[in-house]
């Protein structure tokens, strides 16, 4: 335990220079989902009308501050920060397609979305109309 508590106090990052867009991508992340939040905490507070002001907008503001710096060291605890480096390292093996082969594959990902939900949408209707011409479907 005193691991942790130590790890969050420290200022300094683990390896520096590894990882990098990985750990900022991150955090940001992390930081985008904590701050949506803290904003709709405050809000909440704010319709409460018996709360000071120090209250409704004190309260969301230090959980705001203790949790950004908490998600700043956890991008950089040891272990998670070799799990980042290694995703980036993972990251930039991968042979990413060019930007026409990318619509091309896109345009047919997107053709057979449409071709499936319409053969599932005509399945549909036949059967509808099976079952009200059987007798045993009423709509």
């Amino acid at each position: 335990m005193s691991v942790i508590v130590e790890e969050f106090l420290r200022v300094g990052l683990y390896k520096r220079s590894q990882g990098r867009i990985v750990r900022q991508v991150t955090f940001a992340a992390i930081a985008v989902a904590l701050l949506i939040g803290v904003y709709k905490l405050a809000r909440t507070f704010q319709g409460i009308e018996t709360l000071s002001p120090w209250v409704s907008y004190g309260v969301p503001a230090v959980i705001g501050i203790v949790g950004l710096w908490a998600a700043y060291r956890i991008v950089n605890l040891p272990v998670f920060a070799d799990f980042l480096i290694a995703v980036e390292a993972e990251m930039n093996k991968v042979s990413w397609p060019s930007w026409s082969e990318l619509v091309r594959w896109s345009m047919v990902v997107i053709i057979v979305i449409f071709s499936i939900g319409f053969l599932l949408a005509a399945f549909d209707m036949f059967w509808v109309w099976f079952f009200n011409w059987l007798g045993m479907y009423k709509s």
